[in-house]
């Protein structure tokens, strides 16, 4: 079994700042890629910001240069700064991450969600 917590959503103003945060714990080998996703009410599910094992980073173009994804491997822990934050920023943000699971000789990825965390941008 494998869980994510997050914790850090929370309102804040047009222009201000939130550290989003997700910790991976369970049964599981290593951690392939760690990233969060957005969802508005109505909308789809859309990636916000991924980060691999290794550190190469990947983000939307609607929060380049705002937002940073980051992680700590030794403590299955990933992280999203967020600056400059629009009201249409507001959304549920999700942490996923791929896990390797399984015996020496069949292991394989797995994807998993945390259970989302509200982000709400007004005055």
């Amino acid at each position: 079994q494998v869980q994510l917590v997050e914790s850090g959503g929370g309102l804040v103003q047009p222009g201000g700042s939130l550290s989003l945060s997700c910790a991976a714990s369970g049964s599981f080998s290593s951690i392939n890629t760690m990233g969060w996703y957005q969802q508005a009410p109505g909308k789809q599910r859309e990636l916000v910001a991924a980060i691999t094992s290794g550190g190469s980073t990947n983000y939307a173009d609607a929060v380049k240069g705002r937002f940073t994804i980051s992680r700590d491997n030794a403590k299955n822990m990933v992280y999203l700064q967020m600056n400059g934050l629009k009201p249409e920023d507001t959304a549920v943000y999700y942490c996923n991450a791929l896990v390797v699971r399984g015996a020496y000789n069949v292991r394989r990825e797995y994807s998993y969600w945390g259970p989302g965390n509200q982000v709400t941008v007004s005055s």
